[in-house]
């Protein structure tokens, strides 16, 4: 087994995160794609009573972050 330099370790790391930095950029990119769509709905849901609870429940969107969008959008 040879041993490796500290530039050959560093590339070695490196190269085990590129494959997942650019998949967690490219889900994270689609992510705020959603978010765009969902910000309207939710303020929708609220205006319409939909409890925070609920909304939470089925999109996955944390209470406070509902809220502030909902709160944005009036």
């Amino acid at each position: 087994m040879t041993q490796q330099t500290p530039a050959q370790l560093r590339a070695s790391a490196e190269a085990a995160l590129r494959p997942l930095g650019a998949r967690r950029i490219k889900l994270l990119a689609q992510l705020e794609a959603v978010d765009a769509e969902l910000r309207p709905v939710i303020a929708q849901a609220v205006t319409m009573e939909v409890p925070y609870r609920r909304i939470t429940e089925l999109t996955g969107v944390a209470s406070n972050t509902a809220r502030k969008w909902a709160t944005e959008a009036n």
